[in-house]
């Protein structure tokens, strides 16, 4: 059995590289941080905010495809989400445009209000 993060069904090269600028390489470090703590340390590592990546990392590491995900259960990963985003961006630096690097990312792929 391979233990790279690709072996994990629904994690494909682009999460194996995000993952490993975060520091973690292999399924087992994967596993073993579960989903809400690896998307922590992608978010620190500067990896974009996706909810669609968060929910489907708790969907891989369970097994379940992606779009398994729904009602309640993805409201409740919303939450978990939207609060690890404000505790990350309480920890970034402003950019050189007095916002975070999480607050440029949400503004970039459209995920914030225009100001």
């Amino acid at each position: 059995m391979s233990d790279q993060i690709t072996s994990i069904s629904g994690l494909g090269p682009a999460s194996a590289q995000g993952f490993a600028s975060a520091g973690i390489t292999s399924a087992q470090q994967l596993r073993a941080l579960g989903a809400h703590e690896a998307y922590r340390a992608w978010l620190a590592a500067g990896n974009s905010a996706h909810f669609i990546g968060y929910y489907a990392l708790h969907m891989a590491l369970q097994g379940r495809p992606w779009n398994d995900c729904r009602g309640t259960e993805k409201a409740k990963l919303r939450k978990s989400f939207d609060v690890l985003c404000t505790e990350i961006k309480a920890t970034l630096p402003p950019t050189d445009k007095g916002r975070t690097q999480l607050d440029a990312a949400l503004d970039e792929i459209g995920l914030r209000e225009k100001r």
